[in-house]
């Protein structure tokens, strides 16, 4: 038989989240116990001589020192003044010259670590924000300018000083558009006073980057500290189903730990379209409590390596241009601007997005208290997190991954690839997109022509690449890159 026809909608047995009896083998790890002696450990480390910079000066010889001392801030959040004083002095070589790389990579984390710390507290860390504003200054360095105007922008984003300190970037960077992270800091500085509508949801539900390939949709709202709804389209185009005929949904937290905006290395998940290829295996104990007990879903953005066939007809990393990455978007999202995030993502270097569980428990990382309807859920450095509780005798209780794992499988076979698209969509405040919105839109996409990406092998095959206009301190920083942190590390890139 040739040509297409359309299979029934995929119907799956799962709840959310798999829940277990208790009586499942114990993760050591996992236990009560444990857990106890690892958030000890991480407290302790918070006292006045681990952050005297007169005994561990930011010197190639304590680089370990700091990324260590760092992590466990941005896990801990104190409140502390020694903490404030310690980062106003690192911070405060962002305007100094001739720093070595191993320097460089400490002020990096810092300036990472310093806007979680600033935005958690303005007030007691505002000696962070004083470093920022001289950072826009007078820093050369054109990421610590970025980092540092976004934390500014972050903490007073109806200030007319925000719109003055962006100018000033502009006056002393007068080719900033050529610089990935200037140009996207600005672009989103702009874009805080006034949020930019998406189109219907429904055109992007109808679409079909490439046919016969699984469709994995993130539908978040604004802000990160609420979870995101994820639903699933087989390879004929249908969504995925429960067996009782509700819609097959996953909620899944895509927050930066740092609070950092997706351009940075650590910040939140972009939006935009990622490649989906296969399973990452968690093999051991070793990175449990960092990714869980179940395997990692394998994600690539543009421009990133490893990936066998980012665009549909052609082997290897895309290397287009936004024009041509717009192409995989429905039409009337081509303009929708936060879609590009995942492109100008992966050409500041951004890499190895996963989707995973944890081992922490929940109460390992503090400032969670925001929203507390999504305290199980664990923040990431760039990852999206799903749902992994286990008791006090470390036996897993709760589990989203499985019920993942196996609903790709379902309609992608054991090595499965695809495409999956996170985007921010209005909603109600504090709360997940509601599934019957999300139905909604499908069945409304239904009364609509399915929209498959026809041209992607002329696409394909127009492909340019733009690897030599691409900033050479973007294409090669010796800095903080994607594994610059301690093990085992909660969460990806």
């Amino acid at each position: 038989m040739t040509g297409w026809a359309l299979k029934p909608t995929s119907f799956l047995n799962a709840s959310s989240p798999k829940v277990l009896s208790g009586n499942e083998t114990a993760k050591l790890q996992a236990t009560a116990t444990a857990r106890t002696v690892q958030r000890q450990q991480q407290a302790r480390q918070v006292r006045p001589e681990n952050f005297d910079l007169k005994r561990f000066p930011v010197i190639d010889a304590n680089e370990k020192h700091w990324r260590n001392i760092l992590w466990t801030t941005a896990v801990v959040e104190p409140q502390e003044a020694f903490v404030a004083e310690a980062l106003d002095q690192v911070l405060a070589l962002m305007t100094r010259s001739g720093l070595s790389d191993s320097q460089m990579r400490t002020v990096d984390m810092a300036t990472k670590i310093g806007t979680q710390l600033y935005l958690s507290n303005p007030t007691l860390y505002s000696r962070i924000g004083q470093r920022f504003t001289e950072a826009v200054a007078a820093s050369r360095d054109p990421e610590w300018v970025a980092v540092s105007l976004s934390g500014l922008a972050k903490a007073n984003p109806t200030s007319s000083l925000t719109q003055q300190l962006s100018q000033q970037v502009q006056q002393r960077f007068p080719n900033w558009s050529g610089n990935p992270y200037l140009q996207t800091t600005l672009r989103e500085v702009a874009n805080l006073r006034s949020t930019q509508s998406a189109p219907p949801l429904r055109d992007l539900l109808n679409w079909t980057i490439a046919p016969k390939q699984p469709h994995l949709y993130v539908l978040c709202q604004p802000d990160r500290y609420v979870v995101c709804q994820t639903v699933l389209k087989d390879r004929s185009g249908q969504f995925v189903r429960q067996s009782n005929g509700e819609l097959w949904s996953v909620p899944l937290l895509l927050r930066s730990l740092h609070n950092l905006s997706w351009n940075f290395v650590r910040g939140q998940t972009p939006q935009g379209v990622y490649r989906m290829e296969g399973t990452v295996p968690q093999p051991d104990d070793e990175f449990f409590r960092a990714y869980g007990q179940f395997s990692l879903v394998n994600l690539f953005v543009p421009f990133e390596s490893g990936v066998k066939q980012f665009l549909p007809s052609k082997k290897g990393r895309f290397t287009g241009s936004v024009q041509e990455y717009q192409k995989l978007l429905p039409p009337s999202w081509r303009d929708h601007v936060p879609m590009q995030q995942s492109y100008w993502a992966g050409r500041i270097g951004r890499s190895e997005f996963r989707i995973h569980g944890s081992g922490e428990s929940p109460d390992f990382f503090s400032g969670k208290d925001k929203n507390p309807d999504t305290y199980n859920w664990n923040p990431t450095i760039g990852c999206l997190s799903a749902l992994e509780l286990y008791n006090e005798q470390g036996q897993l209780v709760a589990a989203d991954m499985p019920k993942i794992l196996s609903a790709l499988e379902s309609v992608g076979g054991k090595r499965f690839s695809g495409y999956m698209m996170v985007v921010d969509l209005p909603g109600t405040a504090g709360k997940p997109l509601a599934i019957d919105q999300i139905d909604a839109a499908i069945r409304d996409s239904k009364s609509a022509k399915p929209q498959i990406k026809a041209d992607a092998r002329a696409d394909a095959s127009s492909t340019r690449s733009e690897a030599l206009s691409m900033p050479s301190e973007i294409a090669e920083s010796p800095r903080l890159s994607d594994s610059s942190v301690p093990r085992p590390l909660p969460v990806a890139y």
